[in-house]
């Protein structure tokens, strides 16, 4: 039996590179000592074949085979497009 793909949600920060979108996601923890609420942001580089992703988008990311160097994960949906002046 396979393991479950781990996905995030997380919003497209960078797109200048070909193929690819940096997408930053935000979580929750709480800090161990004084139980603080913190916000700590993770960058992922993911692989966007078609170029569809614009600086804004929320987007679901999936995890997959090593595409590059840095590149682990997918984008498998655009939840939301950003919104344009």
């Amino acid at each position: 039996m396979h393991a479950q793909r781990k996905t995030r949600t997380g919003t497209v920060v960078s797109n200048a590179m070909q193929n690819t979108a940096v997408v930053a996601v935000q979580r929750r923890v709480q800090h161990p000592k004084y139980r603080k609420f913190l916000t700590r942001r993770t960058r992922y580089q993911a692989h966007d074949a078609n170029n569809e992703c614009e600086v804004g988008d929320t987007v679901v990311i999936t995890e997959c085979r090593p595409l590059s160097r840095h590149k682990r994960w997918r984008v498998s949906k655009i939840v939301e497009r950003a919104v344009k002046l």
